[in-house]
């Protein structure tokens, strides 16, 4: 069986270590999940989402029960994992693992999934950022996480998939109140939108911003927009454009091996 395609990030490239940012390509679901659809929480059969979830488990050497991804709720909650989940996943929009042999990661279909590594501690993490999350701290409480596993923040590494992208990423005025009533700096991250009363949002950008004040400076965005290449990534914006109820989700993940 042939791999679903997918990105990596150069920074991540260790020893030990194996990566991927997948596309909506390589799977079997059809209709508006086709084809790599990984998102139990979609309309999709789960019987289909569950063989590309083990399409994408082989790129990582591991059993499908040990691909681990969240219940995601937009928030800035973390969970350590160090082996399959005993139930339901954890609800959390980040993990970190310093375990061998499990694959962690997220989903998304606009929302900035993030990947890191710290390869001299050997501790990952994968955070999965809406504005909401990321507004919450979802970002910095990853790298905090991988810290209290031993990680050293100025050796952590971090990549940014494939997300939605200014200046496709439209938003009200309310965001930019939200935005700037918690950070007032974040103002630059807002550009004139195609009204007067919207803006665009370079969420990647703060994404980054964050990362940064958290102590990371070894970054690597991807630099992909979900929405301007839907043929290719599943976007909750282009589905809602196209006027469809259900989208499919992408999968980033990494393991240690």
């Amino acid at each position: 069986m042939t791999a679903p395609p997918f990105l990596t990030s150069r920074l991540l490239e260790a020893d030990g270590v194996s990566h991927g940012f997948f596309s909506r390509v390589g799977g079997i679901s059809q209709g508006p999940f086709a084809s790599l659809n990984t998102g139990f929480g979609s309309g999709d059969a789960a019987e289909d989402v569950a063989e590309n979830r083990r399409r994408c488990a082989q790129v990582f050497s591991v059993g499908d029960d040990r691909l681990l991804t969240p219940h995601q709720i937009h928030s800035p909650n973390i969970a350590i994992v160090d082996a399959p989940w005993p139930a339901a996943p954890a609800r959390a929009d980040g993990l970190v693992t310093r375990t061998p042999g499990i694959a962690i990661g997220v989903l998304a279909a606009d929302c900035m999934p993030f990947l890191l590594l710290e390869p001299e501690a050997k501790v990952i993490g994968a955070a999965h950022a809406g504005w909401r999350g990321a507004l919450a701290g979802v970002v910095e409480n990853t790298v905090a996480a991988m810290e209290g596993l031993g990680a050293q923040r100025a050796n952590i590494k971090a990549a940014l998939g494939p997300c939605l992208r200014q200046p496709n990423f439209e938003v009200g005025l309310d965001l930019v109140t939200a935005f700037t009533a918690k950070y007032r700096e974040s103002v630059r991250f807002f550009s004139p939108g195609k009204s007067d009363e919207k803006r665009q949002l370079d969420l990647a950008g703060f994404g980054a911003w964050r990362l940064q004040l958290a102590g990371v400076t070894q970054f690597n965005d991807l630099k992909h927009c979900t929405l301007a290449a839907p043929d290719r990534y599943f976007s909750f914006r282009a589905a809602k454009r196209d006027g469809l109820n259900d989208y499919g989700r992408n999968l980033s993940a990494i393991a240690l091996n």
